[in-house]
C-alpha cells in the first residue's frame, strides 16, 4: 500500500462548486450547501480518501463562531462522492483529545467496517490512523458520524454527507441539472459563549443546515425549468418538516435508496425524522425567490430563551418609567408580538446571532436558523451557482396596500337559543366530581 494520501483541509464557509471527477468512473457531482466534496486519489483501482477528525472553528453566520469538532477543517466534514461498485479505502486520522470511530450510516458493508466501537472494531485512539475499506454496493444518499462517545462527538458537530452515484442509467434515478445536499444539525450555545453544551438532550437553541444559520446559509440558485434534486440528512434530536414555497416536489429517495415511481406523490413539505435521509426532486418552473425552510417556527429563529412570558396585550403604560428608574436599559418587548425584534438594534452579547434577522428588498425578513431561499431565474446560466440577487417582480405582481374606502364588516347573524348551552367536563377515572 502506498503512503497515506495527503489530507485536504478546507476552512471556507462558502458553497464550493461541484467537484468534477478527474479519475475513476464519471458521474454528475453534487453541490454541498456551504460545504465541499473531498478529493481522492486512485490507487490500483481503489478510490482513496483521507479524513482527519479534529477540533475546528465554524462560522455559523457573520460574527458568530463556534468551537466544534469536525473533519478536515470543518463541521460538517466534506461530502464523500463515489460510484456504485467503487472499491473505497478511507484513512481516518484522529486528532481529537479522545478516541473516536466512523459509522457509515446506511451503507451495506462488512460488519467489521460498520464503525461501532467495541462491537465492530476497537476505537481509534488519539493520534492514530485507522483504515476502512469496502465496496459502495448501492446508490443513494448516506451520512457518516462517530459511534464512540457519540453524544459528545455529535453534539460537537462530527458528521458528514456521503453520496453513491449510480454506475449507469437506473430505472428509479433521474438525471438532474442540479443536485444539492446538506445536513440538519443542532447545537446548544449559550449567548456570548463559543462551545456547545454537549449534555443537552432536547432544548437546543441553534438550528442549522450544515452548521450554518440564516442569514449565513447560502441560497440555492437554479435555472428556470431545471430538474433539481435536493438531498437532506437529519442528525439532530428531533424531526424537521422541510417546506419549499412555490413548487411541488416528489420524494424520490429515502434511507433505503431510490423509491419506485409508483410509490411517489407530490408534496410541498416532507418530514425528515431523526437519523433519516430524504431526497426530493422538482422542476423549477416558477421564477422568483422562494422561501425554503423547516416548518417548525422556532427552528427558523436563532438563540433565544424559552422561558419568556407572553406579553401580548399587556399594558405597560405607567410602569415603564418606574422600572427604568432602577433598570435604565429596560425595554418594552412583546406587547404587540415579536416583530420589533427583527428591526431594533438592541445590544446582544459578543459572538451571538440576533434572534430574528435578515433584510430583503422589501424590509426585514425576521428569520434565523433553518431558513434559506430557492432562487429560480430564466437567465441563470447552466452550471452557474452564483446568487443572482433579488428577484425583479413583473409589474402588478406584488401585494400592495389598499388605498380605497374600506367596506363595512359584515357579521354573521347570531341565532337565538331558548336555553344557554350547558357544557360539563368529566375528569378521568380516579377523580370524583364534575366541573
Amino acid at each position: 500500500m502506498a503512503a497515506l494520501p495527503e489530507p485536504v483541509i478546507q476552512s471556507s464557509v462558502d458553497t464550493a462548486p461541484p467537484l468534477v471527477p478527474n479519475s475513476g468512473r464519471p458521474y454528475n457531482p453534487v453541490v454541498t450547501l456551504n460545504g465541499w466534496s473531498l478529493p481522492w486519489r486512485m490507487n490500483n483501482g481503489v478510490k482513496e480518501f483521507h479524513l482527519v477528525a479534529e477540533p475546528v472553528v465554524r462560522e455559523m453566520s457573520p460574527g458568530f463562531k463556534v468551537n466544534m469538532w469536525g473533519y478536515n477543517g470543518q463541521s460538517p466534514g466534506p461530502t464523500i462522492e463515489v460510484v456504485e461498485g467503487d472499491r473505497v479505502r478511507i484513512f481516518v486520522t484522529n486528532r481529537l483529545p479522545e478516541h473516536t470511530t466512523i459509522h457509515w450510516h446506511g451503507q451495506r458493508l462488512p460488519n467489521g467496517m460498520d464503525g461501532v466501537a467495541g462491537i465492530n472494531q476497537p476505537a481509534i485512539p488519539a493520534g492514530k490512523t485507522f483504515v476502512y475499506e469496502f465496496e459502495a454496493r448501492r446508490p443513494g444518499t448516506f451520512m457518516y458520524h462517530p459511534h464512540a462517545d457519540e453524544m459528545v462527538q455529535m453534539a460537537m458537530g462530527m458528521m458528514g454527507f456521503w453520496v453513491t452515484h449510480p454506475k449507469g442509467k437506473h430505472p428509479h434515478i433521474n438525471e438532474v441539472d442540479r443536485d444539492f445536499c446538506f445536513l440538519l444539525n443542532a447545537f446548544d450555545v449559550e449567548p456570548g459563549s463559543k462551545t456547545p453544551k454537549v449534555a443537552t438532550m432536547t432544548d437546543f437553541n441553534i438550528w442549522s443546515w450544515n452548521s450554518r444559520i440564516f442569514p449565513g446559509i447560502d441560497t440555492l440558485n437554479v435555472r428556470l425549468n431545471d430538474r433539481v434534486r435536493i438531498r437532506v440528512g437529519n442528525l439532530t434530536m428531533t424531526n424537521h418538516p422541510i417546506h419549499l414555497h412555490g413548487h411541488e416536489f416528489l420524494v424520490t429517495g429515502t434511507d433505503g435508496g431510490p423509491t419506485p415511481p409508483s410509490t411517489r406523490w407530490y408534496e410541498v413539505t416532507t418530514d425528515v425524522a431523526v437519523g433519516q435521509m430524504r431526497q426530493i426532486e422538482l422542476i423549477a418552473d416558477e421564477e422568483g425567490d422562494w422561501a425554503f425552510h423547516c416548518h417548525k417556527s422556532h427552528h427558523t429563529m436563532n438563540a433565544m430563551g424559552h422561558d419568556v412570558p407572553t406579553m401580548i396585550g399587556v399594558d405597560h403604560r405607567g410602569l415603564v418609567n418606574k422600572i427604568q428608574r432602577v433598570a435604565p436599559d429596560y425595554m418594552v418587548m412583546g406587547e404587540r408580538g415579536m416583530a420589533d425584534m427583527g428591526e431594533m438594534q438592541m445590544p446582544i452579547p459578543d459572538n451571538t446571532a440576533p434572534m430574528m434577522t435578515g433584510t430583503g428588498q422589501f424590509g426585514p425578513i425576521e428569520m434565523g436558523g433553518m431558513f434559506s431561499v430557492f432562487k429560480v431565474r430564466k437567465d441563470q446560466k447552466p452550471g452557474d451557482y452564483k446568487d443572482p440577487g433579488p428577484y425583479k417582480h413583473p409589474s402588478g405582481t406584488v401585494a400592495y396596500e389598499w388605498s380605497g374606502a374600506a367596506p363595512a364588516p359584515s357579521r354573521a347573524s347570531q341565532a337565538t337559543s331558548a336555553a344557554p348551552a350547558d357544557a360539563t367536563a368529566v375528569k378521568p377515572n380516579g377523580h370524583k366530581g364534575r366541573h
